[in-house]
């Protein structure tokens, strides 16, 4: 009987054991090999559709992924530059060079592999669109005479099913009114609040029970849901206290005094409050430290809003003026004159981040393209300052002024529309005090002055929920909110990551800085040439003092240069004028030297 080893003419295929069968992943060429493979066969050849979709999901767009190949040719066009040198000395240059001869193989594999991953990933993720079979759908006509607009909600009721009916209805409060609500990340819960008496309650807007509430007997101007329903923040008269989903008092704030407003960054656990004395404060839920403070100089500010997709904050401020603000910078990132003499009274913010709508006190509504930072079109709103305003998931915009709301179709960000979407009055319990649109439902709840109002507005939720996503499920457990709050500790983001542009996290960041200097004034000088030769735009004129700037200054300044007939003999005219000064003041200084010299002794120090 012979070995396996030992047989020369048979092949063994033995998969156990050896030191090259070691499970150390995929290598760099197997990588490279499977991403050409998935490029070949799912991307280039899917359709324009699945190649939207798969870019959104790698680079977060087209767009975004020709910004990062932008950035990795500058940053090789700054490499092969000489003068990028210049600052590193003489071991850093010889180890850069060593390192652009040989490269490491190790860091170019380990690259290699996480590309190849994301590629799959994001073709996984688009495939599992498939899935999402619910859509959402809007209110629609049957003749070119009817308006949706002046549907009411009773006519609505009568179309609708019985659990989507049931979310219609009014609550009577007067007692500590006006109310405000806020809704969680889920939509299951919400937060009523009367902001003269201190009544908060706590609702279960599923069931629409109440779940606990509790009277503070002084004034609430603001609440707001933590990391999930099982804790909240509430902005009380002097502090801001934090009580759980029992109406117990867990901690107070003292670093907060005279709050308006609050916002909660989820994804970074930060808490942002800003009031009365101007200063923009940033605190971390999940140490307890305050992380940044940032005095806005721009006085008390009571509006505020966030970005969903960057996590940059908005101010609206009394002088008409909208200043972003991150915690990692000092100052603010931009500053915008929306309103011009009308103190800001609403902001808005879509879940893409390129729209901002914001509502003056010359009941103006202006919708603001902030990769531009320019508006691009705005409405009048009739009946009342828009007082409150909120976007809801699939880009429905909801206004409130005075007593009556207004929704308009997500086309009305994008262009000037004629006709709202619907409408919906609160005759006799106005003024409107807060509108929130509720998450994943067609919910929309108005707190006003008589109570709180919930109504429905097809087509303004998101109909696919992903409950992967921490403390987005609705329906979790205590087990799954226990998970879910252990693994957003985890992958909490850091208050340095907060950037305008979220798409530079995870990229290659340039070289040098004088070399992006050098190349950013390059490029405003191209520009500026090729508009000069475009006929575009005309030499800017030297700013002058007060009077210089007058028509007939212009105008001489012009003619200053030009050379004619009448100016040579006007030159001419000025040269003999000035020849003749010149002779006449030797004559008398000749006069002089004589008479100094035929004077006395005593009176020659007169003629000095």
């Amino acid at each position: 009987m012979t070995s396996p080893l030992t047989n020369n003419n048979e092949k063994v295929d033995n998969n156990i054991g050896g030191v090259n069968l070691i499970a150390r992943g995929t290598s760099g060429s197997d990588s490279q090999k499977k991403r050409k493979e998935l490029l070949n066969n799912r991307v280039s050849k899917g359709t324009l559709e699945e190649k939207e979709r798969i870019a959104q999901y790698l680079n977060n767009g087209a767009s975004s992924g020709y910004h990062n190949k932008r950035r990795r040719e500058i940053l090789r066009k700054d490499d092969r530059d000489p003068r990028s040198m210049e600052k590193l000395n003489p071991h850093q240059q010889r180890a850069l060079n060593k390192r652009k001869r040989l490269g490491d193989r190790a860091v170019k594999a380990d690259i290699d592999r996480k590309e190849a991953q994301r590629l799959e990933a994001a073709i996984a993720a688009a495939d599992a669109e498939l899935l999402n079979t619910e859509q959402s759908g809007f209110i629609e006509v049957e003749s070119e005479m009817e308006r949706t607009y002046k549907l009411t909600q009773n006519e609505l009721k009568n179309h609708l099913d019985e659990q989507t009916a049931r979310h219609i209805y009014d609550l009577n409060l007067n007692t500590y009114s006006p109310y405000g609500c806020k809704y969680d990340r889920s939509g299951r819960c919400g937060l009523l609040y009367g902001k003269n008496g201190g009544h908060v309650a706590l609702m279960d807007m599923h069931t629409n029970s109440l779940k606990s509430e509790f009277h503070l007997n002084e004034r609430v101007r603001d609440v707001t849901f933590l990391h999930n329903t099982s804790l909240f923040a509430v902005a009380q008269k002097k502090h801001v206290f934090v009580y759980d989903d029992a109406g117990v008092e867990i901690h107070r704030m003292t670093e907060h005094q005279d709050v308006f407003q609050m916002q909660y960054l989820t994804n970074h656990w930060l808490l942002s409050t800003v009031g009365r004395t101007g200063y923009l404060k940033y605190h971390d839920t999940s140490t307890g430290d305050l992380v940044s403070t940032h005095r806005t100089k721009m006085g008390p500010c009571d509006v505020m809003a966030q970005n969903q997709s960057n996590a940059i904050i908005h101010c609206g401020h009394n002088n008409g003026v909208v200043s972003l603000w991150s915690p990692a910078n000092s100052e603010y990132l931009v500053k915008m004159l929306c309103h011009k003499g009308a103190p800001i009274h609403s902001i808005a913010i879509d879940r893409s981040g390129f729209y901002m709508v914001t509502g003056g006190a010359d009941s103006q509504v202006k919708i603001w393209d902030l990769r531009m930072y320019k508006e691009t079109h705005a409405y009048f709103s009739r009946g009342g300052i828009p007082t409150s305003m909120d976007i809801s998931q699939k880009g429905v915009l909801g206004i409130g002024h005075g007593s009556n709301t207004t929704f308009w179709a997500p086309e009305a960000l994008r262009m000037k529309v004629k006709d709202p979407y619907m409408g919906h009055s609160i005759a006799g319990n106005g003024p409107l005090e807060t509108l929130r649109f509720r998450p994943f439902e067609d919910v929309c709840g108005i707190g006003h002055a008589k109570g709180f109002s919930s109504i429905v507005v097809p087509g303004s939720g998101e109909p696919n929920l992903d409950s992967m996503e921490y403390n987005l499920n609705p329906y979790q457990d205590t087990k799954q909110r226990r998970e879910g709050e252990v693994r957003g500790l985890l992958d909490k983001l850091s208050p340095d990551m907060i950037a305008l542009d979220p798409d530079v996290i995870g990229t290659v960041e340039e070289s040098n800085h004088h070399n992006r200097v050098e190349r950013q004034r390059q490029l405003e000088n191209e520009a500026n040439e090729k508009k000069l030769r475009d006929g575009e735009q005309k030499p800017k004129e030297k700013k002058r003092m007060r009077g210089r700037n007058k028509i007939q200054k212009k105008l001489n300044r012009k003619r200053k240069n030009i050379v004619d007939e009448n100016k040579l003999k006007l030159t001419e005219i000025l040269d003999r004028e000035k020849a003749e000064r010149e002779v006449k003041k030797n004559n008398n200084n000749a006069t002089e030297d004589a008479a100094s010299n035929t004077a006395p002794a005593a009176l020659k120090r007169f003629f000095k």
